[in-house]
């Protein structure tokens, strides 16, 4: 009896924490389908059908080459950040020696800096370099700011893969990549989700670095998109309502297609 009361309050708990983490989609999804004119309660749903809201963000093309430009980046940068995170992170991992554990604090202390505390000196050689307003410039500067966390999981996750792996392998006459790309990389899938979802999901809402480094109309990003919505003389709510929940959209798909993996590797690679 005792055990079902738990297993009853556990499905209730996770119940009304799911529901408490729906609330803002619900609101947001109210707001989008009313018009502007509505002052009703943004709990309270619309009793007609307005899609304009929907229609308005779509009307002159610029969310789709918002959407254009966030995926180019976002793809691009979470690659580098897959790539050169577990490249980095399987030295570290293998090799246990001071060094190694130096370079694992250097990467948690890096990971505590605020990104804003450097965005001045940033910006100056970002300028000097040329690299303002361009792609292959702010897809630089979000890989290099999120890959510590990838080293620090894939670090992590390495080390609970046994080393008579990377025995047996040189055995059979393979090098160190070999080794990698051979028989770590195929066990990975769990981490790679896990850092996949958290660096796509910071890269794809990014804001500020692309609010300093992305100036021109042309490359704005979804999230620069909806802040137009918002200025000193009007608050178009319902419109960026509306962008907004079109712009959640594939994120949300990432996570539910990558979910099995995600608290695997998140638990695994977390463990020092």
């Amino acid at each position: 009896m005792r055990r079902h009361l738990t297993k009853y309050l556990r499905i209730a708990a996770a119940a009304a924490i799911a529901a408490f983490h729906f609330i803002p989609i619900y609101i947001l999804l109210m707001v989008s389908f009313k018009k502007g004119s509505d002052f009703s309660s943004r709990w309270c749903p619309p009793s007609y059908l307005y899609l304009d809201n929907y229609i308005e963000v779509l009307k002159d093309g610029d969310l789709i080459k918002a959407f254009g430009n966030t995926v180019l980046i976002t793809v691009c940068a979470a690659f580098l950040v897959l790539f050169l995170g577990a490249i980095c992170a399987y030295p570290i991992a293998r090799i246990r020696s001071r060094l190694s554990s130096l370079i694992t604090n250097i990467v948690l202390a890096v990971m505590m800096i605020p990104s804003l505390s450097v965005i001045v000196p940033l910006y100056t050689n970002m300028l000097g370099l040329g690299a303002v307003n361009t792609y292959w410039g702010i897809i630089l500067i979000l890989a290099t700011y999120n890959l510590p966390m990838s080293v620090f999981l894939f670090s992590n996750f390495i080390r609970n893969i046994p080393d008579e792996l990377d025995e047996a392998a040189a055995i059979d006459g393979c090098r160190d990549f070999r080794i990698f790309f051979s028989v770590i990389m195929p066990q990975l899938q769990p981490v790679i989700a896990s850092v996949l979802i958290l660096t796509g999901i910071k890269i794809w809402n990014d804001y500020k670095y692309a609010l300093y480094f992305l100036q021109d109309n042309d490359m704005e990003t979804i999230t620069l998109f909806i802040s137009k919505f918002f200025s000193d003389f009007s608050v178009e709510l319902n419109e960026a309502a509306a962008a907004a929940f079109l712009a959640i959209l594939p994120v949300c798909l990432l996570f539910l297609f990558l979910q099995k993996y995600f608290i695997t590797g998140l638990s695994e690679g977390s463990i020092k």
